[in-house]
């Protein structure tokens, strides 16, 4: 599967990754700009081309039928995203639940133009005492850069500037939202 992967990913689609991701336990993976249901398949075939397994939330209405099993079967978990759900706890329960775990997280949380990312996958790193690892999807380019482990320190409006600065030359497959 892993030579199949290259193949669509490098040869087909004209791609390539720059960086690897960290030979770690644990850590979130933020993958920005999210603009488009293209960004999903293009992230399997990167897990399954480096062989590292990355797991991911979704809004829960995501998991039903016909596609909850293959969301599932692709290291999914619905997550209740109404108000009241404590999100960031739920999600810090599985880095201490499962010891070699990698979570992916959109920090737009949602594909279309945000003003500002949502700050729930800063404070599961924190709270699980884990690093952020960060992949630009790359359209101009056609390139995933993947970051070194950048460790949240005590300053979240300085770690913001680092983190955003990562993303600021990456190109959306919708450019427009992001």
């Amino acid at each position: 599967m892993k030579w199949i992967c290259a193949f669509i990913y490098q040869k087909l689609l004209g791609w390539k990754v720059v960086g690897q991701f960290p030979e770690l336990r644990q850590y979130v993976v933020i993958v920005a700009p999210h603009t488009s249901w293209h960004d999903f398949y293009m992230g399997i075939l990167i897990r399954k081309m480096l062989a590292v397994k990355v797991n991911f939330v979704a809004k829960k209405e995501l998991f039903i039928f016909p596609f909850g099993w293959l969301f599932r079967a692709l290291g999914g978990f619905p997550i209740d995203r109404t108000e009241g759900q404590n999100t960031v706890s739920n999600s810090v329960a599985l880095f201490h639940q499962f010891p070699t775990f990698k979570l992916a997280i959109a920090p737009e949380g949602t594909r279309k133009k945000v003003e500002r990312w949502k700050t729930g996958f800063y404070h599961i790193a924190k709270m699980a005492k884990v690093p952020i690892v960060m992949v630009s999807f790359d359209y101009g380019r056609k390139e995933h850069c993947i970051s070194e482990p950048f460790y949240p320190t005590n300053d979240e409006t300085a770690d913001f500037v680092q983190l955003h600065r990562f993303f600021e030359k990456a190109t959306g497959k919708i450019p427009e939202n992001f």
